[in-house]
């Protein structure tokens, strides 16, 4: 018999355990597994992964969603208010902003993944190198105390006054403006992981230090590495529309969310969908890949597990 089924008043003395019948014993709930219970359990992820995926799709596939030529000029049809022929309305040379902004996801998203993957193999190379050596420590981390002093917009306009204005460029000022994070963030890594009781055992059996780098060190810099990388690409993209609206990035000939911006400020008050519609894109995307960080870290770092 159950408590829940004693009559009134009945009251069950201390130490007496009563036995479940098979009606009270319920069902053992099992957390589900697999891809589709991993995002269930990370929501944040799974969202800031499906709009960004959506977004990667738009710009892979941008010939083929009702667009036309980025480039091709209309005087006659500029200004138009978005409208059946031209969803997102016409620029003042008449080119189409809707097939504008979607060719402009390719610059934005190739800007910010490059300098995601560049920016971190550089930042774990000198990472690495900066944890083990003390001498190239004392000199690696006054370069990059350095660099850090600038604000990352801030270096890479100089860096692109310094050359011509192409996609290229961009992504190299972009990249180099971003190292020190990354190499900071991997020495931090490398220091606390030197003073692990299994890395220390394996100093004192006359282990290799390239093979205690690569078999206990460099495994565990990279889950901080890969969350460290999605806030990399999100700024690289403002970044990368920052240098471009001020004219110091992509050429005007190459469609991008920041030159179409730059380009609509001027009616920015008698035609806004000219800004409005980039900006939109540019916000969405930022917030995907920042979403999709946030999901990564809570899912990596162990120390949240318990809430999860």
């Amino acid at each position: 018999m159950s408590a829940t089924s004693l009559p009134p008043g009945v009251t069950i003395p201390p130490g007496l355990a009563i036995a479940k019948l098979p009606g009270d014993i319920l069902p053992e709930v099992k957390p589900k597994r697999g891809a589709i219970g991993f995002l269930r359990r990370h929501p944040t992820m799974a969202i800031g992964g499906g709009l960004l995926l959506v977004m990667v799709l738009v710009a892979v596939f941008a010939p083929f969603l009702w667009t036309k030529d980025p480039t091709a000029l209309a005087p006659a049809l500029r200004t138009r208010e978005p409208s059946a022929d031209f969803w997102f309305g016409t620029d003042m040379l008449g080119r189409d902003v809707y097939s504008r902004v979607l060719y402009g996801a390719r610059v934005s998203l190739i800007v910010g993944f490059s300098v995601a993957i560049l920016a971190s193999i550089a930042g774990l190379v000198i990472g690495l190198v900066s944890g083990f050596n003390r001498l190239a420590d004392s000199i690696i981390m006054r370069v990059m105390d350095g660099m850090m002093s600038i604000p990352p917009i801030l270096l890479a306009i100089a860096l692109m006054a310094l050359t011509r204005g192409s996609v290229r460029n961009v992504i190299i000022a972009i990249t180099i403006a971003e190292i020190p994070r990354v190499s900071r963030l991997v020495r931090g890594v490398v220091l606390s992981l030197r003073e692990q009781p299994y890395v220390e055992a394996a100093v004192a059996s006359g282990t290799r230090t390239w093979k205690i780098i690569f078999k206990h060190i460099l495994p565990n810099t990279l889950a901080p590495l890969t969350v460290q990388a999605t806030y990399i690409c999100a700024a690289a993209m403002i970044t990368e529309a920052i240098l471009s609206f001020i004219g110091a990035g992509t050429p005007p000939i190459i469609p991008s969310w920041g030159n179409i911006m730059a380009e609509g400020r001027a009616l920015w008050q008698v035609k806004p969908y000219i800004v409005f519609f980039p900006a939109v894109f540019l916000s969405i995307t930022v917030l995907a890949v920042n979403l999709l960080g946030d999901g990564l870290r809570d899912a990596i770092d162990p120390r949240l597990a318990k809430r999860i």
